[in-house]
């Protein structure tokens, strides 16, 4: 018994601690942003994406570009929506309110963070190259980046919650994080973002789904 206890308080710490990582790595990034000191490399790798003397078109095919319009879609506010609204249906229909209302709290406090912290850095977007997606917001951070983190991420938790089977939830963590990382990548390939914009939505992102992920775990503990 003392020895459980003990793996889960450092299990506990270690979480706590990837947690206060995430955050000090978002703020460290805006930091830099408000003292412009990232611009350089961003505008560098924002043009390593576009082809030579032609700011206007991106790199690669164009079947590639409309890809990346597709893959940015994944993290746009219409299918996070519906992904929401069905995984907490199916969640609240097999009996599991906990893990739904843990995974809606936590898209909801992204989306919220995101618009927030727009406000706050009123960053412009990148007038490096055209806009390859309509876009309506301050660019730091990406909302696509933050919000697909934390919701794929979170969702992929509360099923590995239900899954006993440890490859089975490495599978599905590896899934999710390729899906989230294509979604940043397709907002700086469409040029509607800075790299750092993404880099700082998916620590945030991933602030929240670490967050979810200790509050499922407390909440199951207290109600078993």
């Amino acid at each position: 018994m003392k020895a459980f206890f003990a793996r889960f308080e450092i299990r506990t710490l270690a979480a706590l601690m990837t947690v206060a990582a995430a955050i000090w790595a978002f703020l460290t990034i805006g930091g830099e942003v408000g003292e412009s000191e990232t611009l350089p490399t961003d505008r560098q790798l924002l043009l390593l994406l576009r082809t030579p003397g032609h700011p206007a078109d991106p790199i690669g095919p164009h079947w590639f570009e409309e890809s990346m319009r597709d893959v940015t879609a994944l993290g746009g506010f219409t299918v996070l929506t519906l992904l929401t609204v069905v995984a907490a249906s199916v969640l609240l229909f097999y009996g599991k309110a906990k893990q739904a209302v843990v995974f809606v709290g936590t898209v909801l406090a992204a989306e919220i963070s995101s618009d927030l912290l727009k406000l706050v850095y009123d960053r412009a977007r990148p007038d490096l190259v055209p806009h390859g997606s309509y876009v309506y917001s301050h660019s730091f951070p990406s909302g696509h980046s933050t919000v697909s983190a934390a919701a794929y991420l979170t969702l992929v938790s509360v099923i590995a919650s239900l899954d006993p089977h440890r490859h089975a939830k490495a599978f599905l963590f590896a899934i999710a994080g390729l899906v989230v990382l294509s979604i940043g990548f397709s907002r700086v390939y469409l040029g509607v973002h800075w790299p750092s914009d993404v880099l700082a939505g998916w620590a945030l992102g991933a602030a929240w789904a670490l967050a979810a992920r200790l509050v499922l775990g407390w909440w199951l503990r207290r109600g078993a």
